[in-house]
């Protein structure tokens, strides 16, 4: 079953359709999607996007809050009782208290309702009075999204994929070991089946340590209530000749169809099918980092993610049905506050590069997409600094490891995108005329003025993009 045929369940539901009426005779509602693979900010992306939509001094380029049409801003709670709700508060005490420090990374879905008292535009908006939209953040694993493309696959073509590729890493030295010689025909062995999802789960947590970004099953990653259960105890192994009932190869192929229908179908119906805009988050300054390898593991996850998206712009029938379409994708590259601000425009051709299978696929079904280099919570200055003879463009911050400040120049991206994604494509294994470092910052000891919400960088112009149009 693929994912053609979830959205066909849905239409057939009969709650969608209710659901869909209830809502279009009430508030308006917008539903964004916030994900991205580890380490990208999706928490504090929230927490930050939140906190200046209800005190808006830093965000100029909103044009409703520009313009003073937002009366007001407040958290309501969120229409889904089932979901845990996005813990705000505390993330923000922990990201502006006196000891500020990164929040957990996200291990779930969650929710947070975020209401706007509007004042309308134009000769006749005052007469009509203030109206309420209600904004819906869904928070999910990026590792979670990647999973939707094993509904197109099957355990065989997904087994032959997933080895070649991952063959020539270091990091799957280990788990080839354990394969070798196996023989996938022999009875299956419950015992034999957990050492391998074991070692294919060590090699999956190696990988994304490595900056690889194409770490699935994701709940082999975060596998919460599930840790444990046959769902997640299979792995990919070489298709033997023959495959017996009762083999080895079958269990595991049963196994991999059961997390399709019983982990990956139900987080597409039940949240993911219901987003109207999107935010990809990527940490592009870490792939960069970690070498060609990485770049282009990255730009394919990005256009594999894409597939699940079912860009286009939702009709009015379909919207009364309670189907949604992705209208607008924000492709975002994180902590751009790590480098100087003259080097933001090349990070964002770069990420254009990067998402530009991903792009011109959504743009042709009708959605509109954007990059754009951010930083959701600014954690560093800017200086300039002389060094041989040389003045280099540097940031200065509080380091993660030891809490000092120190002055940090990551070195100058290339003006061309194909410098890096050309190397990339060829399968290069380091930089050949550079060496992108990267440095880890611990957040900034904030004072606040009443009014201004945490210090950022565009925030204000990727809300517009992604809500402008409906506030």
């Amino acid at each position: 079953m693929g994912i053609g045929d979830i959205a066909d369940d849905l239409l057939r539901g009969l709650g969608g359709l209710g659901s869909g009426l209830t809502e279009a005779f009430s508030d308006p509602v917008i539903r964004l999607g916030v994900t991205g693979l580890s380490r990208a900010g999706k928490t504090v992306f929230i927490t930050s996007l939140v906190a200046n939509l209800m005190d808006r001094g830093r965000m100029p380029g909103l044009r409703a809050a520009a313009e003073g049409r937002i009366l007001s801003a407040f958290l309501q709670p969120q229409p889904d009782d089932t979901v845990p709700r996005f813990d705000y508060e505390v993330h923000l005490d922990e990201l502006t208290g006196p000891a500020p420090r990164w929040p957990e990374s996200t291990r779930a879905v969650s929710e947070l309702r975020l209401s706007f008292r509007l004042a309308e535009a134009g000769l006749f908006g005052g007469m009509r009075g203030p109206r309420t939209l209600h904004l819906d953040i869904v928070d999910y694993p990026g590792e979670w999204l990647l999973d939707l493309a094993l509904m197109e696959q099957d355990y065989a073509g997904w087994s032959a994929e997933v080895l070649t590729r991952i063959e020539p890493r270091v990091e799957a030295a280990g788990y080839m070991a354990q394969i070798a010689g196996l023989d996938a025909a022999a009875a299956h062995d419950e015992m034999r089946a957990k050492a391998l999802a074991e070692g294919f789960a060590s090699y999956l947590g190696a990988a994304r340590a490595a900056g690889y970004s194409d770490c699935t099953p994701g709940r082999f990653l975060l596998p919460g209530e599930l840790a444990g259960s046959p769902v997640l105890t299979f792995a990919p192994l070489p298709k033997p000749a023959e495959t017996p009932r009762g083999a080895l190869w079958r269990e595991m192929e049963r196994r991999f169809e059961a997390y399709k229908a019983m982990v990956v179908k139900p987080f597409f119906r039940d949240h993911f099918a219901r987003i109207d805009r999107q935010v990809v988050l990527v940490d592009a300054l870490g792939a960069i980092h970690a070498g060609p390898r990485a770049v282009e593991d990255m730009r394919r996850a990005m256009a594999g993610i894409l597939a699940a998206f079912r860009p286009g712009r939702t009709g009015w029938l379909t919207g009364l049905l309670g189907l949604r379409r992705v209208e607008r994708i924000l492709f975002a590259a994180t902590k751009a506050d790590h480098l100087h601000h003259s080097e933001h425009a090349k990070l964002t051709r770069i990420m254009a590069a990067l998402m530009r299978e991903a792009k011109d696929r959504a743009e042709f079904a009708g959605a509109e997409t954007a990059a754009m280099a951010i930083g959701s919570l600014r954690a560093t200055v800017e200086e300039s600094v002389r060094h041989e003879g040389r003045v280099l463009d540097c940031v200065r911050g509080r380091l993660l490891d030891g809490g000092r400040e120190a002055a940090f120049y990551p070195g100058e991206l290339p003006d061309n995108p194909a410098a890096l994604l050309a190397p990339a494509r060829e399968g290069a294994t380091q930089w050949l005329d550079a060496d992108y470092a990267v440095m880890a910052f611990a957040p900034a000891v904030l004072k606040l003025k009443p009014g201004e919400g945490p210090p950022h960088i565009r925030l204000d112009r990727a809300a517009e993009f992604l809500i402008g149009d409906r506030l």
